[in-house]
């Protein structure tokens, strides 16, 4: 109990060197090696996790909550049809998981083999198991229809801290406009930062729920008359898609998290852009009805002080670097392609993002069979801010993975004056890049089929007055563009709110759910 109140609390190491000690006390005990894993895994430690995992199943087979662990720590480093199985088989061992059921939704969308269509079946499946049996329980709203009064609107996301969705959130904080707006924050943790206090300052009403059932969180969020719920989290850990399932507000919309669908019959909205889902695109494959946004789906915000872009790293070093500082679950499905970038552009580089432990032998073993030696590669671990943002200074152009596209760490490669080559994705998570490099009005770096993603990032690597021109110029080109105008963001999220609040002004009785 002490580790795990511990890790609750942030304090990973007292948490590590408490769990290890149960491990020892009791090495038969498989709910020990399953805490640990978690804590192993919450520590970023992933390879780590899946052994203490593993252990737990070996002593106990059955264990459906192990299974769990073990897959959300084989997608950290990319094993993706092993990290599917797992979630697979921990639902069918407990079929009201629902913590496993979201992680295999999540997971799907890191898999190619999975579409849309695919993610919306499941989707389905996980309305009816986890959220259906909860309709009987939804209490009515006494919220006042006057379409055009103050609108109280209720965030929930894993945490205020500096978590991408954070990062995303505060341009929109800052700007929101709070005669029209008034904001309410249920936090879902206990973690306190700089960031943290941020978002209090700029909130109107301050809610911690990390300690709260469903029940309990829903029936505040009524008390407190939201008129409009947004979900940060959708199927992400420590999501709180339960207390929508309970449908405490009369409007509810899902953001920022990841741009996909709750597969919520209760969630009424989920915002996008018009890159993100354009025009041609299948909405039918999301339970909620699409509200574009007219320009950008993100507010850049930097994470921290940013030196000027440095010089293109080729020009001294007499070769391409590239690079991609994503999370690997999203990275391993790319690798195969970038192998041919390797192959197009003699003597070129390739750096990635690595979690400590990773089996790097197994990495450059693939690379070799497509004949590049290993020190054509290297990887990196997780760095803090100032050393992380840095890397882009040996990065002369980054590749956008996929299926699912990167999004802060696109954002940061632009920033720092790399450019970034993107493939239009079959979902809306994997056109990410699309609708980044569109509103920067770069479309000639994105490209629609895998070959043509070949050619773009190749022939940038041989085109030297290009790379330097963008170097020099990207910075300026984002703080000039929609994705750093946070006034202008601030209204459209807002008009956004105001069209979602008047169409249930005006609709007869009680919404959806």
């Amino acid at each position: 109990m002490l580790a795990i109140l511990a890790s609750q609390l942030g304090r990973r190491d007292a948490a590590m060197e408490l769990m290890q000690r149960v491990v020892q006390l009791k090495p038969d005990w498989a709910n020990a090696h399953y805490d640990l894993g978690i804590t192993l895994h919450r520590n970023n430690q992933p390879i780590e996790a899946i052994a203490a995992a593993r252990q737990a199943i070996r002593l106990k087979p059955d264990f459906a909550e192990a299974y769990s662990v073990l897959g959300a720590a084989l997608l950290r480093i990319g094993q993706l049809d092993e990290a599917v199985a797992c979630y697979r088989r921990a639902i069918e061992l407990r079929p009201d998981f629902v913590v496993a059921h979201s992680g295999l939704i999540y997971a799907l969308h890191f898999h190619p083999d999975f579409d849309a269509e695919k993610i919306s079946l499941e989707l389905r499946r996980w309305n009816q198991a986890h959220a259906e049996p909860l309709k009987k329980q939804i209490q009515p709203c006494g919220n006042t229809r006057e379409p055009d009064r103050r609108l109280r609107i209720g965030y929930v996301p894993p945490h205020f801290s500096g978590h991408v969705v954070g990062r995303c959130l505060l341009p929109l904080f800052r700007e929101h406009e709070h005669e029209q707006f008034e904001i309410v924050c249920y936090s879902n943790s206990f973690k306190v930062n700089g960031m943290t206090q941020d978002f209090q300052e700029q909130s109107d009403l301050w809610r911690n729920i990390a300690s709260l059932s469903d029940w309990q969180t829903a029936e505040l969020i009524r008390s407190d008359r939201v008129d409009i719920l947004v979900d940060l989290t959708l199927h992400m850990p420590a999501n709180r898609l339960g207390v929508f399932a309970l449908k405490p507000a009369p409007v509810q919309v899902t953001y920022l998290g990841y741009c996909s669908s709750t597969g919520l019959e209760t969630m009424d909205y989920r915002l996008s852009d018009v890159h993100l889902d354009p025009p041609d695109s299948d909405l039918s494959v999301y339970s909620e009805q699409t509200i574009r946004l007219p320009e950008t789906y993100w507010c850049y915000n930097p994470g921290g002080p940013a030196p000027e872009p440095s010089p293109a790293p080729a020009l001294a070093a007499g070769y391409i670097t590239f690079g991609c500082l994503n999370n690997f679950a999203k990275v391993s499905p790319a690798l195969d392609l970038w192998a041919e970038i390797l192959i197009s552009v003699p003597r070129s580089r390739l750096i990635l993002h690595s979690d400590p432990g990773m089996h790097l032998d197994a990495l450059h073993d693939r690379f070799a069979r497509k004949g590049i030696s290993p020190d054509r590669l290297e990887f990196q671990g997780k760095y803090p801010w100032p050393k992380y943002i840095q890397s882009y200074d040996r990065i002369d152009i980054a590749l956008d993975p996929f299926p699912w596209g990167g999004g802060i760490t696109t954002f940061d490669a632009l920033w720092m004056g790399v450019p970034v080559v993107s493939l239009v994705g079959r979902t809306a998570v994997g056109r990410g890049g699309t609708s980044i490099l569109r509103n920067l009005g770069l479309p000639e770096l994105i490209a629609r089929t895998p070959e043509q993603y070949v050619k773009i990032a190749t022939n940038l690597a041989r085109d030297m007055p290009r790379l330097a021109e963008l170097r020099r110029t990207l910075r300026a080109r984002m703080k000039a563009s929609p994705l750093m105008d946070a006034p202008r963001f601030a209204r459209n999220v807002e008009a956004a709110y105001r069209q979602m609040w008047r169409n249930w002004c005006e609709s007869v009785g009680q919404p959806r759910g």
